[in-house]
């Protein structure tokens, strides 16, 4: 039987195109039809330090980055010691010699990468004879692989027929010396072409193009892992009459300049990570507090402090939601795939416009970098949201009553004071008790406009409910799935619209006896933000700066399952 999925890490050093090469072989097998998705982590210095990525290539949609590899590609000793017991056992172990030896082994491939790479005439190709090695592994046709040589290296510039010609021998070379090895893992199956046109993208750029789409007037941000890549799409892709990017300063800079931004009338947005967005807390409480329509993109990453710059956690819902002193509560939107980054690009525009607001989009690192093929969004669905303006006459009271009212531009008719200390309805400074409760309700109400968010649902009948959210929904999904297959009562419960919540979807988890989160942080934060709205959410936790493995999913589920039922639950 033909393998209908394959997974292959490269490890070794930073600057030894490990990533390169996981992203060049997504993006081949991308082109040629097949679902693929890709997973990094490296250190946080700039070069060097042990980094690794992994592609999972399917004739199906991939969920998850794989739990066991068919293929570790080693490029130092260090990768070879760390990866090794991740390989399936009828896997294949394929090491660059040329750096180091190991002992005889049954499932070793050695391979000179940089001697091969050499006898091309381009000493970059090193990634090009791993992946020769990789299709003759897998009888994938090599003319795959030259097809995306020939696209990828096409730019009209003089050395290009040299570069190609030289990385098709490169595949050669690989392909010849997996021959020699006799080692074959099993034709990989003909992919199955998703319908319609495909994209491959990042998290990162995926946010970045949703925002863009719905009509981003202004971005400003400053650099920090893993949110540069927005920064950096934005200063190149933000461009035209009307729009603005700006690399501040800090952090405060940023928050309070797109304070100013939305102030003006212009859609605003900036991105950061767990440490910024700290910083941003007193900015976000005066867009709040002013009413004023800015999105903040925290792509969350290890902490606290500088704590895993480059490693992936789900850790910073409590401080999105409450990022300020007093009574605030963020909009929150956090995607769980990179299809789900694009929508929520747009959506936090929208929402921000449509309520007059701050909005949160919680990413990860995990989903920052992951490289996968998504349809090509329906652009028509999506559409552009914006404010209400007022334009009637001088003297209009923008914050009179308890309800969202249009919003005067500076230069227009009805100008007023956004004021951070407490106000009456023109933006006057007040301390009277009545007008703290108006203005109050007022902020609080207007989070009602944001009704339309949606859920997903399956087996709503069973009483124990599977309910992850963000970047850990791939491999819940895969897990429940596998569950499912096995015969055993489990529902399943997701929406990326954190806060405000869908209705439907609250009033069904407080029926449910119990309800099951995983979730990337220690304190179990969305299930403890579950328990307040009356759920009976339990977490399972993970923190060691790397996504959820399915098989450990699936054996936390079934504890967490037969414990319940022996309290009582019903399934």
């Amino acid at each position: 039987m033909k393998k209908q999925d394959f997974v292959v890490r490269f490890a070794g050093e930073g600057g030894q195109g490990v990533v390169t090469s996981a992203e060049g072989l997504a993006q081949a097998m991308a082109q040629s039809g097949y679902h693929v998705q890709t997973f990094s982590t490296f250190p946080s210095q700039i070069r060097g330090g042990p980094t690794w990525t992994q592609t999972r290539i399917s004739t199906k949609e991939v969920l998850s980055s794989g739990d066991e590899l068919d293929v570790l590609v080693a490029f130092n000793q260090y990768a070879y010691d760390n990866h090794k017991d991740d390989v399936a056992s009828d896997g294949v172990i394929v090491y660059n010699s040329g750096e180091f030896e190991i002992e005889a082994s049954d499932n070793a491939l050695a391979m000179d990468f940089d001697e091969l790479a050499k006898q091309t005439g381009n000493n970059r190709a090193a990634n090009f004879v791993v992946m020769g090695a990789l299709a003759e592994l897998v009888d994938l046709p090599i003319n795959i692989l030259e097809d995306f040589n020939r696209q990828r290296y096409t730019r009209g510039r003089d050395s290009d027929q040299q570069i190609i010609d030289s990385n098709n021998m490169a595949l050669s070379l690989g392909s010849a010396e997996a021959t020699k090895s006799g080692f074959n893992l099993g034709e990989l199956a003909d992919p199955i072409k998703p319908e319609g046109d495909q994209v491959l993208l990042n998290g990162n750029i995926a946010i970045s193009m949703g925002a863009a789409h719905a009509g981003l007037d202004t971005f400003i941000g400053y650099p920090i892992s893993p949110a540069t890549p927005i920064l950096l799409w934005m200063e190149q892709n933000l461009v035209g009459e009307g729009k603005f990017v700006h690399q501040s300063s800090s952090e405060i800079e940023s928050i309070t300049s797109i304070v100013g931004a939305g102030f003006a009338g212009k859609k605003a947005m900036t991105s950061t990570a767990g440490p910024g967005f700290t910083l941003m807390g007193e900015g976000i409480g005066l867009a709040w507090m002013a009413e004023i329509p800015v999105v903040v993109v925290d792509v969350q990453r290890g902490g606290p402090s500088t704590g895993l710059p480059t490693k992936t956690e789900q850790s910073d819902l409590l401080t999105a939601l409450y990022p300020g002193h007093g009574d605030m509560k963020m909009p929150v939107i956090a995607p769980g795939t990179v299809e789900e980054c694009f929508i929520a690009g747009v959506k936090s525009v929208n929402w921000a416009e449509r309520y007059q607001g701050p909005v949160v989009i919680l990413s990860e690192h995990a989903l920052s970098e992951r490289r996968q093929n998504i349809p090509r969004p329906d652009l028509a669905s999506l559409g552009e949201e914006n404010r209400k303006v007022y334009e009637g006459s001088n003297g209009y009271l923008r914050y009179d009553g308890w309800e969202l009212s249009p919003m005067p531009i500076p230069g227009g008719p009805g100008a007023y004071v956004a004021n951070g200390s407490e106000h009456d309805a023109m933006g006057d400074t007040t301390h009277l008790p009545a007008r703290h409760i108006q203005m109050t309700e007022r902020r609080f109400s207007k989070l009602l406009l944001l009704d339309d968010g949606t859920f997903e649902s399956e087996n709503e009948s069973s009483n124990i409910a599977l309910v992850p959210w963000g970047g850990s929904k791939g491999p819940a999904l895969d897990a429940f799935n596998e569950l499912r297959e096995e015969g055993v009562d489990l529902s399943w419960y997701y929406t990326m619209y954190i806060h405000p919540m869908p209705e439907e979807m609250l009033t069904a988890l407080k029926q449910k006896d119990l309800v099951i989160v995983p979730e990337l942080n220690y304190m179990g934060q969305f299930a403890s933000v579950l328990r307040g709205e009356g759920i009976n959410a339990v977490a399972i936790t993970q923190y060691t700066g790397l996504p959820f493995k399915v098989r450990d999913l699936v054996a936390n589920i079934k504890e967490l399952m037969d414990s319940a039922v022996k309290d009582g639950a019903t399934v």
